[in-house]
């Protein structure tokens, strides 16, 4: 890996796409910190101040990179493309036209990419709109202290204004993303998400520490090193099913013969289902700032709004492992893969291959996903029991946070690996 990181800088073509990505990064933090306009800027000070780092505000607030209690102009983060991103992909197994299309290739694809780009946006007016009604209210439901008022002069125009910039705040999110998956290293909402997470974790060990004092600062990072470890060990670990393919003479020729292997994930829905299971949890609570019922609001503000509620924790974590379950079993489809080997001519040793072979991959998916699940609803877990136990209310190294970074920072130094192999090849070929 070190090698790999002296080495990255000496090719050029992959250093221009490393310096490219780096500026996507930096015009992406610029526009975290610009505010929204009409707001009151000493409203958004005493927010960031007092504002409570954990609930819905706390998840949002994460994945914008702080830029949501700034009432910046990017806000609402990369939320509302990972949202519709998960949306359409879930209805691409219930509407046979999205199923079309993912079958078509690249133009099928080309369509998909289009419908979750208007479904983004839409998602975008939503949550601006909702967003906007909570900072004019303010409350305990998103954990805005009572009395802020960011939008003091709430008029239609106003509000209008505000969901307008929010929403091309996540237009223009959503561009960089494409140019830096196009153009850049690794991939693009991937690498945002990654820039969002690491930039709070200074801010917020300093405010552990300040909170929890330095017994229980140094615990909390000698447990983040733990997580670190697990995370790395589950992400890499993988059941592999060995494939065998027949031998079969074409003319003087002899094909196939080789053998090989298909390598399951045990977290082979990687985040996704901590993202969906949160993103769910928090369409409640954004919608009790806008529905007039006071006994709907009361219970949310009870039970959906709190992480450290027995309700919100019983419910984060089912949500989970179905959602591991849901997104594993759109992400690999025995059936699909039964039929590519049979007309490859493979077949796994001791299974017959079609029916037999699909069931026998359903059952291997189902096992190894449940530890997988298990896993990840443990790490999301974690920091609400923290929060329970010690009282913390500032916990940055969450396990949401390191999954996201620790995923990210591996799959992008893979691509880097792969681009300076092919690189060698090159000049061996030469």
């Amino acid at each position: 890996m070190l090698s790999s990181l002296k080495n990255m800088f000496k090719v050029p073509d992959l250093r221009n796409k490393i310096i490219f990505t780096l500026f996507i990064i930096i015009l992406f933090r610029f526009g975290s910190h610009v505010p929204v306009p009409g707001i009151d800027f000493q409203a958004v000070q005493v927010l960031q101040d007092q504002a409570r780092a954990s609930g819905v505000l706390g998840f949002l607030n994460l994945f914008s990179g702080g830029a949501l209690t700034r009432f910046a102009v990017f806000g609402l983060g990369i939320m509302p493309y990972i949202t519709s991103s998960i949306i359409v992909q879930l209805l691409g197994v219930v509407i046979p036209k999205l199923e079309q299309w993912r079958n078509e290739g690249a133009v099928g694809q080309k369509k998909i990419t289009q419908t979750t780009r208007y479904l983004t946006v839409a998602l975008a007016i939503m949550q601006s709109t909702g967003l906007a009604f909570a900072f004019h209210r303010g409350g305990s439901a998103l954990g805005i202290p009572e009395g802020v008022d960011l939008i003091p002069n709430f008029t239609v125009p106003r509000v209008l204004l505000v969901v307008l910039s929010m929403t091309a705040g996540t237009a223009f999110i959503m561009w960089l993303g494409e140019l830096v998956t196009q153009r850049g290293i690794g991939q693009g909402m991937s690498i945002l998400i990654f820039s969002s997470v690491v930039s709070g974790l200074p801010a917020g060990g300093a405010a552990v520490r300040a909170t929890g004092g330095d017994v229980k600062f140094a615990i909390i990072l000698l447990l983040t090193m733990a997580i670190v470890v697990s995370i790395v060990f589950i992400e890499q670990g993988q059941r592999r099913i060995p494939v065998q393919f027949a031998k079969r003479v074409v003319g003087r020729r002899m094909y196939g013969g080789q053998s090989t292997y298909i390598p399951l994930k045990v977290n082979q829905s990687g985040v996704i289902p901590i993202i969906f299971a949160s993103s769910v949890l928090s369409f409640p609570v954004l919608l009790s700032n806008v529905v007039p019922w006071s006994g709907v609001a009361s219970f949310i503000d009870n039970n959906l709004a709190q992480p450290t509620s027995l309700t919100y924790i019983v419910l984060y974590g089912l949500m989970i492992i179905l959602f591991a379950y849901f997104y594993t079993a759109i992400a690999f489809d025995p059936h699909q893969q039964s039929d590519i080997i049979r007309k490859q001519g493979g077949y796994i040793p001791g299974i017959r291959p079609g029916l037999q072979t699909e069931k026998h991959l359903a059952g291997i998916l189902n096992r190894i996903t449940l530890p997988g699940a298990l896993f990840l609803a443990f790490i999301a877990l974690l920091p609400s029991l923290f929060l329970a136990v010690w009282g913390i209310d500032n916990y940055p190294f969450a396990g949401t946070t390191l999954l996201i970074a620790v995923g990210v920072a591996l799959e992008t130094m893979k691509q880097i690996d792969s681009q300076l192999m092919m690189r060698n090849y090159e000049g061996f070929l030469k």
